[in-house]
């Protein structure tokens, strides 16, 4: 689920911390990240009001404390989970991602907009249309067929589904992200 080969998770937080935490510096010298500045830092701008929706839903996924701010270590917690986080892990991120309400339950109209969002932001075209995406999803995973997934339900759902598990990493991929900071850091590093 996008994890970066090579690398253990030690090796992951010793070597790329320092560089880190100066990106996080540079863009946000207070320490803390605020939802403009999490939107500037990623680049996402002109978004609709889906899109800004999802983005400001991971801010809130990311900002453990539920301060209002994303600090350095829910920082490196978020991009440790991107890049090195296991199945399980990041299959629950998700669901608290798409659990847009906070129901502890994913509702159909939920998962669209969130596909929908993701579909916008990343501006790709894509093999499957949202809507098909999360007809798909809940057609095989709702079980008790009662129009709303659970944690259980989305877990073993979509572990159990290869395809499934496929697509919506391939939509949710937020590597990318992550070596753009890379990229930068690294060209910040030689420059000095």
């Amino acid at each position: 689920m996008g994890n970066q080969p090579g690398m253990s998770l030690q090796e992951l937080t010793s070597c790329h911390s320092h560089k880190w935490y100066r990106k996080f510096m540079t863009e946000c010298p207070s320490g803390q990240l605020t939802f403009y500045e999490f939107k500037k830092f990623f680049g996402l701008k002109n978004l609709s009001e889906s899109s800004n929706d999802y983005v400001e839903t991971m801010f809130k996924t990311f900002d453990i404390n539920d301060d209002g701010f994303i600090d350095f270590m829910e920082y490196v917690a978020a991009l440790s989970l991107v890049l090195k986080g296991g199945v399980q892990q990041k299959l629950r991120w998700y669901f608290k991602l798409f659990d847009m309400d906070g129901s502890g339950c994913i509702e159909r109209d939920e998962l669209l907009l969130i596909f929908k969002a993701v579909h916008a932001i990343n501006g790709e075209d894509q093999e499957i249309s949202p809507e098909d995406l999360a007809d798909m999803v809940f057609n095989k995973i709702d079980v008790n067929g009662d129009g709303e997934l659970s944690l259980d339900e989305f877990m073993e759902g979509i572990e159990a589904d290869e395809a499934i598990t496929l697509m919506l990493t391939q939509s949710l991929d937020l590597t990318h992200i992550a070596s753009n900071i890379h990229s930068e850091t690294d060209s910040e590093q030689q420059d000095n």
